[in-house]
């Protein structure tokens, strides 16, 4: 990850030929995914066009309860306002709430930004920012802050301690439902597969979490439970850290960094009728596999305890 190397730092522009390359915006850089042939314009020219994208504002309160992340808080917004709903937008978070989430979690929201449509997410720098880059950085930084005056076609306020732990159900991130509302109506989506890790939740701290939650237990009997990394520092982290022995004793497989199953690559591929719950950004028709198999999105803590349980729980 090129933020984790500090080859991005903030206020930097950056493209890349793949969607999620918004995810540096939580260092308060403009990125977004361009085509192949945009990229290789970009790369022999240094030169890319855009247009510059409106804004909608997101202002947060408050602090996450226990068990919930920063991809709780994209899944409220892409179900909230639509897969289509900043459709060539920019997502700019702000407020108070914003020191109470932490880079990683920051990560895995900018992520999904595209996922609502947005051009790009980003967030203020401030000294979470900083304590991230601080050290990493190959070169000097430059911090962009929104004017005082600053237009928006449409501001949401969110306060984050009401937020509950949230399931992406089939085939669209935006059909979301809260994982209350399935205990409070006895309803059990039993899983073939859990895959916990991508670019969107394969980072040290979404691991950690994920491990207290499975020490000392194990996979449910049916269920296959497969951990990736998201680059090969944080799998020599987890390594060192002692978390694989965890996973491994839980039943699971441990990979190396790859997009693996989240875009039907290799490793975790879902055979008809098959469901899994993942920590993924998508989970459109066939985007695992077989066109007929489930794609649920859910936080980490979500998905370690319903590998445990065989069904979408929370711990």
């Amino acid at each position: 990850m090129l933020p984790e190397q500090g080859i991005v730092v903030p206020g930097d522009c950056v493209i890349g030929a793949d969607s999620h390359t918004c995810t540096y915006g939580a260092l308060g850089a403009f990125s977004t995914g361009v085509g192949s042939t945009d990229l290789a314009a970009g790369l022999a020219t240094g030169k890319a066009w855009f247009k510059v994208p409106s804004a909608i504002k997101i202002v947060l309160t408050g602090s996450f309860r226990a068990h919930v992340s920063g991809k709780d808080l994209i899944l409220y917004i892409i179900g909230k306002i639509g897969v289509d709903g900043a459709l060539y937008r920019s997502l700019e978070f702000t407020g108070p709430g914003v020191a109470n989430i932490s880079i990683d979690s920051r990560l895995a929201i900018a992520n999904m930004a595209i996922e609502c449509g947005a051009k790009n997410g980003i967030f203020p720098v401030d000294d979470v920012t900083l304590a991230y880059v601080e050290g990493r950085a190959q070169r000097e930084w430059k911090i962009f802050e929104a004017d005082e005056n600053a237009p928006y076609d449409e501001v949401i306020a969110i306060d984050l301690g009401q937020l509950r732990p949230i399931v992406a159900f089939p085939h669209l991130p935006e059909n979301t439902r809260t994982v209350d509302d399935l205990e409070a109506k006895g309803e059990k989506v039993f899983v073939d597969q859990v895959v916990i890790g991508s670019c969107t939740n394969g980072r040290i701290e979404d691991l950690r979490i994920a491990a207290k939650i499975l020490k000392g237990r194990h996979a449910a009997e049916g269920v296959r439970l497969i951990i990736i990394p998201a680059t090969q520092q944080i799998w020599l982290d987890a390594m060192h850290e002692g978390l694989f022995d965890i996973f491994m004793q839980a039943g699971g497989a441990v990979s190396t960094p790859t997009c693996g199953p989240c875009l039907g690559g290799h490793m975790g591929i879902l055979a008809k009728g098959e469901r899994a719950v993942a920590t993924t950004n998508r989970n459109f028709v066939g985007r695992m596999g077989h066109p007929e198999s489930e794609v649920y999105l859910s936080n980490p803590a979500v998905a370690a305890e319903t590998a445990v349980k065989g069904y979408i729980a929370q711990p």
